[in-house]
C-alpha cells in the first residue's frame, strides 16, 4: 500500500534523515520511535506532502506522490488523513459537524449516515450534538479520529496523537484506536517517542537513529 524510498531530508543544511525506506502492507499499522528532532515528523510531513525532502519516492496504492524529493501530487489529493497531538477540533462546531467537515460535498444523508458508522466505530454513539470542551481527552482525540477517517483515506498519519494525555490513558488509548484502525482496515503511521504506546498500537515499530530507520 505504501512504499517510501530513499528519503532524504535537510533542514538549514542539517542533514536529519539519509536513506528512509519504509514499505507497509494494507491494513498494516506501524509506529516510528525517536527522539526529539531525530526525523520522525520530517518523514510524516514529506509523506503527506507538506514539506520537500532533498531526495526520495514515496508511492500510496500504485500511484506515486513525490518523486526525487518533490511532490508530484497536492497533499489534499493523496487520501492521506492526519491526526495531531493537539486533536484540532473545531471548538464552535458540535461533533458531527467536526466529523463531516472534510465530506461537505456527500449529501446530508450520506454525511449522517457517515457519522453514525464512525461514531459506532470510535464507540461514542450518541454524541452527535456535543461540543469538544463536553468531552474528555480521549474522547476528543477518537473524535479527531473519527474525523480523519471521514473520507476514506488509504492512509493515515498520527503525530504524537497521545502525547497530552497521561501514561495510564496514552495506553488505554493506544490500545483502543489500535482496535479501531484493524476495524477500518486502514495503513497507519504512528509518530511517538512512547515504547509502550507504541508496541501497544503497532504491528511493527521502527526506530530513527543517525538518521536512519531501523525495523524491529
Amino acid at each position: 500500500m505504501l512504499a517510501v524510498n530513499d528519503l532524504s531530508v535537510t533542514y538549514q543544511n542539517n542533514e536529519v534523515l539519509d536513506g528512509f525506506n519504509l514499505d507497509l502492507e494494507q491494513g498494516e499499522i506501524f509506529a516510528l520511535l525517536g527522539d526529539s528532532g531525530s526525523g520522525k515528523s520530517s518523514a510524516l510531513r514529506f509523506i503527506a506532502g507538506l514539506d520537500d525532502a532533498a531526495k526520495g519516492k514515496v508511492e500510496l496504492d500504485g500511484r506515486q506522490l513525490s518523486v526525487n524529493g518533490k511532490h508530484q501530487i497536492t497533499p489534499e489529493s493523496r487520501g492521506v488523513g492526519m491526526v495531531f497531538q493537539d486533536y484540532a477540533l473545531f471548538p464552535h462546531m458540535t461533533v458531527d459537524k467536526n466529523i463531516v467537515f472534510g465530506i461537505s460535498d456527500q449529501s446530508k444523508k450520506e454525511q449522517k449516515d457517515r457519522v453514525k458508522e464512525l461514531l459506532s466505530l470510535i464507540g461514542l454513539e450518541g454524541i452527535e450534538k456535543k461540543y469538544p470542551h463536553q468531552l474528555s481527552g480521549g474522547e476528543q482525540q477518537r473524535v479527531a479520529l473519527a474525523r480523519a477517517l471521514a473520507p476514506s483515506p488509504k492512509l493515515l498519519l498520527l503525530d504524537e496523537p497521545f502525547s497530552s494525555l497521561d501514561k495510564n490513558h496514552r495506553n488505554q488509548l493506544a490500545s483502543q484506536v489500535r482496535l479501531i484502525l484493524k476495524k477500518a482496515q486502514v495503513t497507519s503511521i504512528l509518530v511517538t517517542h512512547d515504547e509502550d504506546e507504541a508496541n501497544a498500537l503497532a504491528d511493527k515499530v521502527g526506530t530513527i537513529q543517525n538518521k536512519q530507520l531501523t525495523i524491529k
